[in-house]
């Protein structure tokens, strides 16, 4: 028997008027092991801790919570709670970030206004349990869900495997609309609890990726990634390994209009996929 519970989808936003910039988050946890078993096989509930209980817990240690990172926020959740209820021996923790980007208003920059706009988040992850007095974490991950970027010229796929089924004509210069997630796992553990200088902030493997996708002449969206996280394992040595996951959301061609200017429609839902990971 394999067992897990848990709360899914806590939200919170810590807010102060000027000290602080927002912090908000959606928290996933999961509680796990053999000492919950009376609870499936007899329906004995006495050593459950209720999800409702989990939430609040959330809610109440948020303000509690100085760090700015995810990883940091990940770490402080799960010590806390192995802290606080030992009839939980392990437990995984996982953070996606509400995105709040600071706003200009008038072009004046400020400190108490925010946008709710991006697509994309933060993600963090990791899994907790006691030895003996001690809490221990292990699997952690960090990460970027939901990118969605388009450029308009500098991507090509063409002299690709043909047969009978084959319809898709070749494309030496085309638009590339895609979706992306990078992950990466830290060489240390102070690094993936959000501590010390080899923390990477997902801010700035985000503008990398970016970067990547702006200027690189690509072959195809394999291509991409494998660049995108060589690029990343370079310029990061605290990272051991980068995982991608993309998928090919360029719409499709309707209207050829005068000079370069064509007009595109939303793409079927039947997006190719594209992995890697790679490690040091």
């Amino acid at each position: 028997m394999e067992i897990r519970y848990g709360k899914s989808r806590v939200v919170f936003y810590r807010l102060a008027k000027r000290s602080a910039p927002p912090f908000a988050a959606r928290v996933d946890i999961d509680v796990l092991g053999e000492r919950f078993r009376a609870a499936y096989t007899e329906g004995d509930n006495r050593e459950v801790v209720a999800t409702d209980t989990m939430k609040n817990f959330v809610y109440a240690t948020a303000a509690e919570f100085a760090g700015t990172s995810l990883e940091a926020y990940v770490a402080f959740l799960g010590e806390r709670l192995l802290g606080t209820y030992p009839r939980m021996e392990t437990i995984r923790v996982a953070a996606r970030e509400v995105p709040l980007d600071a706003a200009a208003p008038a072009g004046r920059p400020s400190d108490v206004l925010f946008r709710m706009t991006r697509t994309d988040a933060a993600s963090a992850q990791a899994r907790f349990a006691r030895r003996g007095e001690a809490t221990v974490m292990s699997d952690a991950r960090s990460g970027i869900e939901g990118m969605r970027l388009l450029k308009t010229t500098g991507s090509s796929f063409s002299a690709f495997a043909r047969d009978a089924y084959t319809t898709l004509p070749e494309l030496v210069d085309r638009p590339l609309t895609i979706g992306l997630d990078l992950g990466w796992r830290y060489a240390d553990e102070a690094a993936a609890r959000g501590e010390g200088p080899g923390h990477v902030p997902a801010d700035t493997l985000r503008r990398e990726a970016e970067a990547v996708f702006d200027a690189f002449e690509s072959r195809s969206i394999q291509h991409l990634v494998h660049e995108i996280g060589r690029r990343a394992l370079a310029a990061h040595p605290s990272i051991a390994a980068v995982e991608l996951g993309g998928e090919n959301r360029t719409p499709d061609g309707v209207v050829e209009g005068a000079g370069d200017v064509r007009v595109f429609a939303e793409p079927r839902q039947t997006f190719g996929r594209i992995g890697l990971v790679l490690r040091r």
